[in-house]
């Protein structure tokens, strides 16, 4: 029989609890088997807010939660799973049609599969809100107040590279994101 994967919607907030729960109800109930896996796809990005760096882990699809389901000999979602899922605190319903939700095609599955194993892998990503040509203005360091336009972004290592004019002349210098602001 066929696993595929499913998208049920949930309250907004609450994924990570409904995603316990399901688990939870799941092993209770001796249905592991019939949903292997229970996933809230989620990517690590640092942010600062009021001068603190921190880490955190942002979801990519707020108010889903994704469910690997083996279908029945129909190619459905067998009625003990459907009657599980639905019962759980938080779950709204399936993504798709009442009584008959469509899975998620492979193609995107691998792709949100390969997305959430990479971000688990790699250094978290810096989230910043500049691109290039962006006009900003420099708010700490030695060139504290200069105006400038962002040249490059680099959010592996956090660093912008700003052009500012100091003397008549145009000079590349390198910031960490959050010395800079928006103007």
């Amino acid at each position: 029989m066929a696993q595929r994967w499913y998208v049920v919607k949930v309250q907004s907030g609450r994924e990570n609890t409904v995603q316990a729960a399901l688990e939870r109800k799941l092993k209770v109930g001796g249905m592991t088997g019939a949903v292997p896996r229970v996933l809230v796809p989620v990517e690590t990005v640092t942010e600062v807010k009021a001068g603190r760096k921190r880490t955190r882990k942002k979801k990519l699809y707020p108010g889903y939660v994704l469910v690997e389901v083996v279908q029945d000999e129909r190619g459905k979602i067998p009625n003990e799973v459907w009657v599980l899922v639905r019962d759980t605190p938080g779950v709204g319903d399936f993504v798709g049609p009442y009584g008959n939700p469509d899975p998620l095609p492979q193609a995107e599955v691998d792709k949100l599969l390969l997305q959430a194993e990479r971000s688990a892998d790699k250094a978290p990503q810096v989230q910043m809100a500049f691109k290039k040509g962006d006009s900003v203005k420099i708010k700490e360091g030695p060139l504290e107040s200069f105006d400038g336009v962002v040249d490059e972004t680099i959010p592996a290592k956090g660093i912008v590279r700003v052009i500012v004019t100091i003397f008549g002349r145009a000079t590349p210098v390198e910031l960490e994101y959050w010395q800079v602001e928006p103007v």
